[in-house]
């Protein structure tokens, strides 16, 4: 047991340093995607209720491709593929110039695609709940479509939403663990490197689960008190 305690201790002797810079770096980088993934999801909905044919079909075709395609090969396309197709780009102009893309952005960019690809689903299930009357009451007391949209639909659309959107947020949490392959420090990255040199490999996967399960709950008491907030504000409006 003591030795358990020495290798999950703060220091030189120790990996607990080390671990918890992974779930840093696993926390930040869920956190640095969310807004991103939302943005991005929620255009994309607004795309698919467009009356123009030609959005309509661009943003099925983008969530189609990132909800079909595996989380990894995205995350390969985005982190390979897209440096390829850069520097490719920059030596038409520089031919001796190099380009390397930041692993932390490339995991970003992967991970927010599949994300918004799945929360645009979320977002556009949630505009068909709320009642075309809705719009209709807006322009009738003079609001711009934008008002409409930021002061009416805006609020609705956050409530009805919101358990879809916190179901996706732990599929995103658990999805971090896939930047791993690329280098990323991240939990299980750091785990398993702690596994292989101290060949203790059911105490520090086992940690990792632990971790992984801690964050979840974590973050499901933080989404059921933001829900029952959204509930109580819609309740008194």
């Amino acid at each position: 047991m003591e030795r358990v305690w020495t290798l999950l201790s703060f220091g030189p002797e120790g990996w607990g340093d080390d671990i918890a810079k992974g779930v840093l770096l696993t926390v930040s980088l869920a956190l640095a995607t969310l807004p991103l993934g939302l943005a991005i999801g929620f255009f994309v909905a607004l795309g698919k209720r467009s009356s123009d044919k030609a959005l309509r079909l661009a943003a099925n075709i983008y969530t189609t491709i990132f909800r079909g395609l595996p989380e990894l090969l995205t995350l390969f396309l985005v982190f390979y593929g897209a440096q390829i197709g850069l520097q490719q780009l920059v030596r038409l102009f520089n031919p001796d110039a190099s380009i390397e893309i930041n692993a932390f952005v490339a995991g970003m960019v992967a991970l927010g695609a599949v994300f918004s690809s799945y929360a645009s689903e979320v977002f556009l299930a949630a505009f068909r709940a709320i009642p075309q009357g809705q719009y209709e009451g807006g322009h009738a007391i003079g609001l711009s479509n934008a008002q409409t949209m930021r002061l009416i639909i805006l609020p609705q659309l956050i409530r009805l939403a919101l358990p879809g959107l916190s179901n996706l947020w732990l599929i995103l949490l658990k999805d971090t663990a896939l930047v791993s392959v690329i280098g990323l420090a991240d939990i299980l990255r750091q785990t398993g490197i702690a596994a292989r040199v101290t060949k203790e490999a059911f105490l520090f996967f086992g940690i990792a689960c632990l971790l992984y399960l801690a964050l979840a709950m974590l973050s499901s008491i933080a989404l059921g008190i933001i829900e029952n907030w959204t509930k109580r504000h819609g309740a008194q409006r």
